[in-house]
């Protein structure tokens, strides 16, 4: 059996790739999500150290991490990070939009996994909105929520782009030269002014 890696972004090429993430404030709302990580592509023992090394301040040693294994190619049992060796498990029930990170001292953290494909937009407002404290949105509901607008957005261009070829967006005529755009005006005298 052969297995083939379907990377947007070779890490072996660009090392040192900060990770792309966005955690959520420290606040006493609790949400659903805890940030979200967006990495350069499905490998997970290249993308791995990079998030547990940005997370390693905020969250501590991480040395556990659940996944779903049906959007990465391969899931390795363990992948060597900064100091140690992260254990990496999955479970086909997990959301498969969400990574589970696991710390000894401080517990647990779930982020949102943004596919390495997405546009920089989309991204961006997936990244903001998986930040938010006390959300109640669930990684598949967030990247089901977008996939809607995404198609909302093309939609719109696609009929945009229809009514331009349609001849919808004509230049407005120009008037002739002679007319006057103001009809049935009449000038009044302003007092202490003279007609000129």
């Amino acid at each position: 059996m052969t297995t083939t890696l379907d990377r947007t972004a070779n890490r072996a090429l660009a090392p040192g790739l900060p990770a792309r993430l966005s955690l959520t404030p420290k606040t006493t709302l609790a949400g659903r999500l805890d940030g979200a990580w967006w990495p350069y592509s499905r490998d997970l023992a290249a993308e791995l150290p990079a998030l547990a090394d940005a997370l390693e301040g905020r969250w501590d040693r991480i040395t556990r991490v659940l996944v779903n294994p049906d959007p990465w190619p391969v899931v390795p049992h363990k992948v060597a990070v900064t100091g140690h060796l992260l254990h990496v498990g999955w479970f086909t029930e997990q959301d498969p939009d969400k990574v589970i990170l696991l710390s000894y001292s401080t517990g647990r953290c779930d982020l949102l996994v943004i596919p390495p494909e997405t546009e920089p937009a989309s991204a961006a407002r997936l990244m903001t909105a998986a930040a938010l404290p006390g959300s109640i949105l669930t990684a598949s509901l967030l990247m089901s929520g977008e996939a809607a607008a995404d198609r909302r957005t093309r939609e719109v261009r696609s009929s945009e782009d229809a009514w331009e070829t349609d001849g919808g967006a004509a230049p407005l005529p120009r008037p002739h030269p002679a007319a006057h755009s103001v009809v049935g005006a009449r000038m009044i005298p302003l007092p202490g002014r003279t007609g000129r």
